[in-house]
C-alpha cells in the first residue's frame, strides 16, 4: 500500500468524487445494485450518514467506506451498517480498502458501537473479525453473504436491519456491499 495515503473524514468537497468512486468501484460487478453511490446520497441527505472516511493520496481521494446506523428490534444496542467500501479500480489490491475498514470500524468502537454489519464477500471480510450470524439476518437479506463484527462482548438477538435507505420502496431492492 502506497505510505502516502491519508485516512480522514469526507469533506462537503469530496462528494462528487465519493460518487465516481463508488461508480467505478462497483461498475460491472455481479454483486452490485448498481445504487451504492446513491445509497450513500441519500444516507447523507437522511442525515444516517453516522460515518464517511476518505483515503486520499497525493491530493486525489481514491477509496471511501460508510457506515450508518443499524436497527435491532429491542434497541438493546449500538449496531452500525458497514458499505458500501469502495476504492478506485486502478488503487484496488493495494490495501486501500483494508485500511479504510480498519480505520472505520476503530472509529465505530470509539462511537461505542456495539458491532458493525454488511453484505459482502466474505472471503473479503473474515480478515477483519466478521462472521456469519444466521439469527441476526434482516428479513429479505442473503444469509450466505450476511456478516456481523462484535465490537462489544454481548452477542445481538434476533435480525438486525439496514436502514431504509438501503431498500428504497420504489425500486424493491438495496445495495450489496462488498469488494
Amino acid at each position: 500500500m502506497p505510505a502516502d495515503v491519508i485516512i480522514r473524514p469526507e469533506h462537503e468537497g469530496d462528494f462528487a468524487a465519493i460518487g465516481a468512486i463508488i461508480r467505478a468501484a462497483f461498475h460491472g460487478k455481479p454483486y452490485a445494485a448498481g445504487d451504492e453511490a446513491e445509497l450513500v446520497e441519500a444516507l447523507r441527505l437522511e442525515n444516517a450518514l453516522t460515518l464517511s472516511l476518505v483515503a486520499e493520496l497525493a491530493g486525489t481521494v481514491v477509496g471511501q467506506i460508510a457506515f450508518s446506523p443499524a436497527r435491532m428490534a429491542d434497541e438493546s444496542q449500538q449496531w452500525y451498517a458497514l458499505g458500501p467500501v469502495a476504492v478506485l479500480p486502478a488503487y484496488q489490491g493495494q490495501g486501500i480498502g483494508a485500511r479504510l475498514v480498519r480505520a472505520g470500524l476503530h472509529k465505530v468502537s470509539e462511537l461505542g458501537g456495539d458491532g458493525c454489519i454488511l453484505t459482502g464477500d466474505p472471503a473479503y471480510y473474515v480478515r477483519f473479525g466478521f462472521e456469519h450470524s444466521p439469527g441476526n439476518v434482516p428479513v429479505g437479506e442473503s444469509a450466505e453473504h450476511f456478516m456481523i463484527k462484535r465490537l462489544g462482548h454481548r452477542q445481538p438477538v434476533g435480525p438486525i436491519a439496514f436502514h431504509p435507505a438501503f431498500s428504497p420502496p420504489a425500486t424493491g431492492g438495496g445495495a450489496v456491499i462488498g469488494q
